[in-house]
Order: C-alpha cells, then structure tokens, then sequence
C-alpha cells in the first residue's frame, strides 16, 4: 500500500521517520508499507539461513531484512526475505549504522525473495528486473504458493532461469553443490 503522495528520493527515505516500527520499501519514489511476514515465509528464510551456515556461509555474510537500494524508473529500496553478501560487501558494510546495501556499494551475490499471496508481480517481475540491474549473479524466487523454487543466474547483461519443483535439486552456481531440494525449502519433506 502506498503511503506517501508525493515522490521521494532516497536521501528523503533514508532520513524518513514516521515515529513507529512499519517497514517500508521504496518502490520508484513512492512509499510503500510492507505487511508483517507471514509464518511461511519466516520459516522459509529461517531455514535458508540455516542451510546456508552449514555450507559453512559464514553469518557475517547472511543477511535478513537488510535493505538493498535498486535501479528502477527512480531509485527503489528494497527488502528481500534473505541475502548471501560478498566477503568485500560485507567489509564495507562492517560497522554501518544501517544495514543498507547503496548503489555505490557492491551487489550481493544472492537475494531471495519468498512469493507472499497477492504479491507475485512484486517478485516474478518489478524485482526481477530491478535485480538484474543491479547485477545480483543469482535472484531466488521461492514460491509456496506454487510451489516451486525459480533460479535466475545472471549470465551476460540478462537472468537466465531454471525452475525446480518436487525434489528437485536446486542448481546455483554462486552456492555449488547444495543438495538442497523445492520439498525441504517448501517444508514439506
């Protein structure tokens, strides 16, 4: 839902403070409030995070709720469910007051986003390409919803996409060899 009338930039949304604890996201200068996640969606992040520490991803480099500024028709921030950093982004970001990834900083090398009901254009679409522009090698878009796992490899300027549903293997080349199937990320098995 939008919340401001007016555009703003992301100096203005970096310095905004309405006086409570709603998260917002910037979506091409408009303001817009993020609904509180729903269990699935926390479990699933949760349970990528773990995942990604016993791939001995160290944690300093795993991220959840960090906001990432994007390229869009203006600047847009977003926040996705789970974030795997480079060791030089993480450096730069060591000590910031916000966890915040600008657009003079290095991409991270994987964001996740969990499909939540009603917001797939957000995920499968405006995200998609925001990403791709931002040049993330490796964009997840977990679906419970449909119960699949969409891996966009960044080869060449362009994401090149794999679906996996099932059990499936999820192939990713920035993580390697994950043994990691759509059922045990969806919780089902």
């Amino acid at each position: 839902m939008t919340v401001a009338t007016q555009k703003m930039t992301l100096e203005q949304f970096l310095a905004y403070d309405d006086g409570t604890d709603n998260l917002y996201e910037l979506e091409n200068g408009e303001l817009i409030s993020m609904p509180s996640e729903s269990d699935v969606n926390q479990r699933i992040a949760s349970f990528l995070f773990a995942f990604f520490l016993g791939l001995d991803i160290p944690s300093y480099r795993l991220r959840i709720g960090t906001e990432l500024a994007v390229s869009g028709a203006r600047v847009s921030v977003r926040i996705p469910d789970l974030l795997v950093l480079s060791e030089e982004l993480a450096a730069e970001m060591n000590g910031a007051t916000r966890s915040i990834i600008l657009m003079d900083m290095p991409p991270p090398l994987l964001a996740v986003e969990v499909v939540s009901p009603k917001q797939e254009n957000r995920d499968y679409r405006y995200k998609r390409t925001e990403y791709a522009a931002r040049g993330i090698a490796e964009y997840w878009i977990v679906d419970p919803i449909e119960q699949r796992v969409t891996v966009l490899e960044w080869v060449e300027g362009l994401y090149e996409e794999q679906v996996f549903t099932g059990d499936d293997l999820i192939v990713s080349t920035v993580l390697g060899d994950l043994e990691l199937t759509v059922d045990r990320v969806l919780q089902r098995r």
